[in-house]
């Protein structure tokens, strides 16, 4: 089984969602000793935002590509291979400003491609992506779940991966850690508590 590991957080052994996606990952690796993972830190590794320069890179045959238009090609290639070749991801997702960080936006434009993660036919659109598996890592310093400043953190990831045919979404949540130091490490406790015990426990 191929797992892709997805970190989009800016604050290094500080973030919360790292943590708890390593924890994910870690805990999955326990109770399937053969998982192949592969990681990617949206943070660090720097994927540009999809532009008239993505655009124009895709639209260029790849002899005739520059080097700026090559690097473009490559990182949608890849970026789309990497989710394409993998059974489940796991994405770590802190909440930025009610949304997620641009980093992990722009991997999202990356894989969101129609014709290969989706397509639309004549009775609507239709997700291709079916067959995967997606663990969300959801942190937040204030409280959203279940609330209209949450949709367009959870809620438009759900939408998202739904859209391409993934039904398999489970959440791993941690919020409120910006309520206090006893708040934030019940929030985070719980969050392990799922991870360790609830996650994988018909695994």
């Amino acid at each position: 089984m191929k797992l892709l590991h997805i970190d989009s957080s800016i604050l290094g052994d500080n973030s919360a969602s790292r943590q708890l996606s390593a924890g994910v990952v870690k805990a999955w690796q326990a109770a399937e000793p053969g998982l192949e993972v592969t990681y990617r830190d949206l943070a660090s590794e720097g994927i540009n935002h999809f532009s008239s320069a993505t655009l124009g890179a895709l639209g260029t045959a790849a002899e005739l590509r520059d080097a700026a238009q090559k690097h473009e090609a490559d990182l949608s290639a890849s970026s789309l291979a990497e989710f394409l070749a993998a059974d489940a991801v796991v994405i770590g997702a802190p909440m930025y400003n009610f949304t997620i960080p641009t980093q992990l936006k722009a991997w999202i434009d990356r894989i969101a491609v129609a014709g290969q993660t989706f397509r639309y036919t004549e009775a609507g659109p239709e997700g291709l992506c079916g067959n995967k598996k997606v663990i969300i890592v959801s942190t937040a310093g204030g409280l959203h779940a279940g609330q209209a400043s949450g949709a367009a953190h959870e809620g438009y990831l759900k939408l998202l991966f739904g859209f391409l045919g993934i039904t398999d979404i489970e959440i791993v949540r941690a919020e409120g850690l910006a309520y206090g130091d006893e708040v934030r490490a019940k929030s985070i406790g719980d969050a392990n508590v799922v991870i360790n015990e609830q996650l994988f426990a018909a695994a």
